[in-house]
């Protein structure tokens, strides 16, 4: 994702969020979608009333209780820009930071085989030339954090290319090789110099996803679904004949429509029917794997992108006159049963779903990303998608990020969870707690859920207020004052934790972020809003955006913990036992 994503306009077409110009499906009836759209602004409010969401966030557990296993899905992937940035140390440092901190596995990022990495050349006879040292001092580094590569194969270098700058200030070629023979040449030999080089064992954990959202024809591939299949058919049979352990798949295609059945059958029902409930359809899925399976082809791995975005109907209006819409905060769940479904029901219903790239939105100049809201959004999200998917990748985890050049402010929305000068936004912090839940649940529900380390039988809280009000996904924001105004939004939650069964006077750290504690871009608002921070400010802004509120509490003497207290909105509160100092 991401040229020009802040873009959010639409003329006569849907359109992804933020891609300008990018067309991916056909026009609607322009009448029935703005009846649609009229009838979510109307009801919004209405809706929020009916559903009558309790105000308490109740948990209960017996730490010695059955559990089920939790499998830290959230932790396997992890997003960056593009590999040439990988190259840079503060990059190099930040990854090294959320793989300690939040355990991420792999990192996947765009431009393996664009011209700054000088993979691939010809000489005078047109003869191929490969170099992989910029590579593999990427991947070198990468490894020796404890970080493996999730190798997206794209985008093409010059000397292939059949579109030329189509994406990015930096220029990537989104088209497809004008030579799939030296296309497949020059994936079979970076493929065996990786064997050579970390050998096979260690190659067979790595993940090969042939190119980044192909159905977006104006910035990424120039071609047609044909084409990209053909793409695909040439790539992981390069990858397969050098091993066939090797695992790879596609089609990393770019989000979700709306099905365009269910709307119908929706509006069929009107004026009653509740925009937000209609269900989307991945892009491409089941096309490719239908020509995977005719074709004998491998599919390891289904890949795709679930933002949960917005859309904008022209329905003759000026621009401005265009309201914007989210979809559900249940989008992405319900996104992820979906496909799901699909897979299982498909002729590889084994394949893992590795969700490469997600997000609250596509847009790098989303201020939303900075703020507290964030995190209570990226928590609910990944716990209510437990045991749908194998991956859900956030994009990205750094803003040492190049899609977009107007990224002048410390602070400019950027994908990050660590901004440029290494401070950590909230959404670093709901990783970090993710990172902290045990192996195994105990208990879940609205807004917590408590977990068990199999190995120390240490026990985990976390609770959450994403506010019940808020029905839709955590809007886009174009700059700081609105993400401010989400972050001051809705209503407070009482938390009713119990834990019983627990060794008596068990102890328990308890740690709170919230608006004034841990939440970088207010610390930076007290600060006067420095643009750039001195030298001196930044040490500041990194000690305040790592202070979260931190207290202690203890189980009675019959083995109980009981929390009775508030949450404000968008807070997070992480319950976690301790050791007592002997």
């Amino acid at each position: 994702m991401k040229m020009g994503k802040h873009n959010r306009t639409s003329v006569r077409h849907w359109r992804m969020p933020g891609r300008a110009g990018v067309r991916f499906m056909k026009k609607y009836s322009l009448d029935s979608l703005a009846r649609m759209l009229f009838m979510l602004a109307m009801t919004a409010g209405a809706l929020s009333a009916q559903t009558n969401p309790s105000t308490e966030i109740v948990l209960k557990g017996d730490a010695q209780g059955k559990s089920s296993p939790l499998v830290h899905y959230w932790s396997k992937v992890v997003g960056a820009g593009r590999a040439n940035e990988g190259l840079r140390s503060t990059w190099q440092e930040e990854l090294q930071t959320v793989h300690r901190d939040a355990g991420f596995q792999y990192v996947r990022f765009h431009g393996l085989f664009h011209n700054d990495m000088f993979v691939y050349r010809e000489d005078d006879q047109g003869r191929p030339v490969y170099n992989y040292q910029y590579v593999d001092d990427l991947f070198d580094r990468m490894l020796a954090v404890g970080v493996r590569p999730f190798v997206e194969l794209g985008f093409v270098p010059d000397e292939m290319a059949t579109a030329k700058a189509t994406s990015f200030w930096w220029k990537a070629n989104g088209g497809p090789p004008s030579d799939y023979a030296k296309w497949s040449d020059m994936v079979s030999h970076i493929v065996r110099h990786w064997v050579d080089r970390y050998g096979v064992e260690e190659v067979r954990q790595w993940y090969f996803e042939v190119w980044n959202e192909p159905n977006l024809v104006r910035h990424f591939f120039a071609g047609t679904q044909e084409q990209y299949f053909e793409l695909y058919k040439v790539s992981a049979r390069a990858v397969k004949g050098v091993d066939p352990a090797l695992r790879v798949g596609g089609p990393a295609t770019s989000n979700f429509i709306l099905d365009k059945e269910a709307l119908k059958v929706a509006q069929s029902s009107r004026p009653s029917f509740d925009p937000l409930s209609i269900p989307w359809k991945p892009i491409w899925i089941e096309e490719f794997l239908s020509y995977c399976k005719a074709n004998q082809l491998p599919v390891d791995f289904v890949s795709t992108h679930p933002y949960p975005q917005d859309f904008a109907i022209e329905d003759g209006s000026p621009r401005t006159a265009t309201p914007r819409f989210r979809r559900s905060i249940d989008s992405t769940r319900d996104d992820l049963r979906i496909l799901r479904k699909i897979v299982n029901a498909s002729p590889y219903p084994k394949a893992e779903i590795q969700l490469t790239e997600w997000s609250s939105s596509p847009s790098p100049l989303d201020h939303s990303h900075d703020g507290l809201a964030a995190a209570a959004f990226i928590l609910k999200t990944n716990l209510d998608s437990v045991g749908l998917v194998d991956s859900l990748s956030y994009w990205v985890f750094t803003d040492v990020f190049e899609e977009e050049r107007k990224i002048d402010s410390v602070f400019h929305g950027g994908f990050g969870m660590i901004n440029y000068q290494q401070i950590a936004k909230p959404a670093f912090h709901a990783y970090r707690y993710l990172h902290q839940l045990g192996d195994e649940v105990i208990s879940q529900g609205d807004g917590a859920i408590l977990t068990r380390d199999h190995s120390s039988g240490d026990i985990t809280a976390l609770v959450y207020n994403y506010p019940p009000e808020q029905l839709t996904a955590l809007p886009k924001t174009e700059n700081v004052e609105e993400a401010d105004r989400i972050d001051g939004s809705g209503s407070s939650r009482k938390v009713k934790l119990e834990i019983s069964n627990l060794a008596p006077g068990a102890l328990f750290q308890i740690e709170v972020l919230d608006r004034e504690h841990g939440n970088a871009v207010w610390a930076w608002e007290q600060m006067g809003r420095p643009d750039p921070p001195s030298r001196a400010q930044v040490v500041e802004l990194r000690r305040a955006a790592l202070s979260t509120l931190k207290y202690q509490a203890e189980a009675d003497s019959a083995g109980n913990l009981k929390i009775d207290r508030a949450i404000a909105p968008w807070s997070v509160i992480l319950i976690r036992q301790a050791r007592k100092q002997q």
